[in-house]
């Protein structure tokens, strides 16, 4: 079955192998080469009434060529037979004109992924404009429903997206597979005239069989709106601040992004040379687990086509291990780790309790539902976001606050991690509860 694709996993591979073999035949040392296809649709409806309906259906061909440590990149969405013959000779043109560089090149070939498992990655939503626009609009009307203050919506969207793709190289690699990522969201606003707040829910991952249905979504994005209503501002302080968890995985995602090989080679990261270094306290692990069945951010292997393994990245708050690709670890001096293309499945173990009890545990603070903002410098690690949530004293949530800014150092803000929650977020890569960090600096009015 094609399910809705234009091309076979065979002709793709065909066209994978007319890319290495002119590669080849004109002269080129070395090649890799990417062949992809997607489709997908979009619909939005706002206020009960059709808003968007998009259509998406794309096809690609990327072409990198090595001329000894020359590099050169060409891509194409033609992939007639002279289009492709045209890509390589692209490819092969930028490469002679390209400076050598001792750390180009493929993988070592014994690392490269020789079996590729089934990691149920791929789950078709069958269902036309039509059947999208009702769960849309039973979305949104859920949202309606919870009270007549819920006076507005920034509407109610419903995404179904499926790919495929064949990766391939001049060492004998050749493997790809079908994905599929769907989503239902809804974003609605509370209040009327001056006193208006806005909020949302989601629903993402591979198969949307698994979904919350969708009166769910819209119930919780109402509900969370109508919680903001009488937010206030804060005067100046420090005080313990709790990131709820799916604002917890973007701080575990700073703290990816400075142990990366590319900020690390560049010295761009406030977490240089911090392999064996306790950056966390004991009780943080953070594992890798890129095989674990229809997890958005599973795969075989990596961008380079190199195997990927099971790894703990931190174990008793140590770091074990960067996140490097081919290139990257030879510019360290290292061996990949099988990141080209970033993280697989970061899981952060849990702690004993869920947000209440984390919240009863921080007795008095800020736990922040909201970031604004990108204020994160990482070659220094200072932190500082525009922020919204709700106060909270003797570990009850007291009122809602609004217009302030959270500041910090990321290093500080790490190690002063007290606490994580069990209520772990699993919608993206990242899965992580709530993170209650001793203290922070709040800047109100």
């Amino acid at each position: 079955m094609t399910h809705g694709f234009g091309f076979t996993p065979a002709a793709l591979a065909t066209l994978a192998q007319q890319v290495l073999d002119h590669a080849k035949k004109r002269g080129a040392t070395a090649c890799e080469v990417d062949v992809s296809e997607g489709f997908g649709q979009s619909i939005s409806v706002r206020r009960q009434a059709v808003d968007t309906i998009e259509y998406n259906r794309d096809k690609g061909l990327g072409v990198t060529i090595y001329l000894g440590q020359r590099k050169g990149h060409a891509s194409s969405s033609d992939f007639s037979p002279a289009a492709v013959e045209a890509t390589v000779e692209a490819a092969l043109s930028i490469a002679r004109f390209t400076a050598a560089d001792d750390c180009a090149g493929l993988p070592a070939a014994e690392l490269l992924a020789r079996q590729v498992p089934d990691l149920d990655l791929f789950h078709p939503w069958p269902i036309d404009v039509e059947q999208a626009i009702v769960i849309a609009r039973r979305c949104e009307q859920a949202a309606f429903d919870v009270s007549p203050l819920i006076c507005n919506s920034e509407g109610a969207t419903v995404s179904i997206q499926q790919s495929h793709f064949i990766s391939a190289n001049s060492l004998g690699f050749m493997a790809g597979f079908p994905s599929s990522r769907h989503y239902i969201a809804c974003s609605v606003i509370a209040g009327c005239g001056e006193e208006m707040q806005r909020d949302d829910w989601y629903a993402a991952g591979r198969d949307a069989a698994k979904f919350s249905p969708p009166e769910a979504i819209g119930d919780y994005a109402a509900r969370r709106a109508l919680s903001r209503l009488g937010a206030r501002k804060l005067s100046t302080r420090k005080c313990p601040v709790i990131f709820e968890a799916p604002l917890a995985s973007s701080l575990i995602g700073n703290f990816t992004h400075a142990i990366s090989g590319g900020a690390l080679y560049r010295k761009t990261s406030f977490l240089q040379n911090s392999l064996g270094q306790k950056i966390f306290p004991d009780f943080v692990a953070i594992s890798e687990r890129p095989h674990l069945k229809a997890a958005v951010a599973s795969s075989p292997f990596d961008d380079d086509g190199v195997a990927t393994h099971d790894r703990e990245v931190v174990a008793d708050g140590v770091v074990q291990g960067y996140f490097l690709s081919t290139y990257t670890a030879r510019k360290l001096g290292m061996q990949t780790t099988g990141n080209a293309g970033g993280a697989h499945n970061l899981l952060v173990r849990p702690g004993r309790h869920d947000l209440t009890g984390l919240l009863r545990e921080m007795g008095t603070g800020l736990l922040v539902t909201e970031l604004l903002g990108q204020g994160v410098n990482y070659v220094t690690g200072d932190y500082s976001r525009g922020a919204a949530g709700y106060w909270v004293e003797n570990g009850r949530i007291a009122y809602p606050v609004e217009e302030i800014t959270i500041a910090g150092n990321l290093r500080q803000m790490f190690a002063g991690i007290a606490a994580i929650g069990n209520d772990i977020d699993t919608r993206g890569g990242k899965q992580v509860g709530s993170i209650l960090l001793e203290q922070m600096t709040i800047a109100g009015s």
